[in-house]
């Protein structure tokens, strides 16, 4: 896998890739083509992953210290991208044929950083993204999700979407699900 190839650095300000970030990479190399949007880059892993698949990459987060860090990790591992700073999809003006999103997804009572806070009930950023992101896909284009047991994953299924990986780890169930 293109994943464990790949060099990179965080600070602290950062979330550095754990289980949750590998699982949506393998899937990112699985369906990379054309136009990638890395959405809540971090420290840019996926759109790096895309990137040596062949796509263009849109790397964009709202935080600006992952801005630096994915294009500091971009550079070491020689790609290239555009480096947005932006609010979900707020500074976002173009489609893609793949958008991958790795939010904050532990209910807020559970967590202390922001990475990982998402919400009373860790869905506040996923049901955002899940409103709009068709706004922003190309036909025939689909998005990967990154969600867990804590935030009732299952709940999307309903929605249409395709389960493509998941994994179990001692106190959760990691899945990157696809929508078209």
């Amino acid at each position: 896998m293109i994943a464990d190839k790949i060099k990179i650095s965080c600070n602290g300000d950062v979330y550095y890739p754990r289980e949750d970030s590998y699982l949506l990479a393998s899937s990112v190399q699985r369906f990379a083509k054309g136009k990638m949007l890395d959405l809540g880059t971090g420290s840019g892993i996926q759109g790096i992953v895309a990137a040596k698949s062949g796509c263009t990459v849109t790397f964009a987060d709202i935080n600006p210290a992952a801005i630096s860090t994915a294009k500091r990790n971009a550079a070491a591992n020689r790609v290239t991208g555009k480096f947005i700073v932006s609010d979900m999809f707020s500074k976002i003006d173009d489609s893609f044929n793949l958008i991958s999103f790795n939010p904050p997804y532990l209910p807020s009572d559970s967590v202390k950083d922001a990475a990982l806070d998402g919400g009373r009930d860790g869905r506040r950023l996923i049901d955002e993204f899940i409103s709009c992101f068709r706004t922003y896909l190309k036909p025939g284009g689909c998005a990967l999700l990154l969600e867990s047991s804590f935030n009732q994953w299952h709940k999307d299924l309903s929605k249409g979407v395709d389960l493509i990986a998941k994994e179990h780890y001692f106190f959760e169930d990691l899945v990157v699900l696809r929508f078209r």
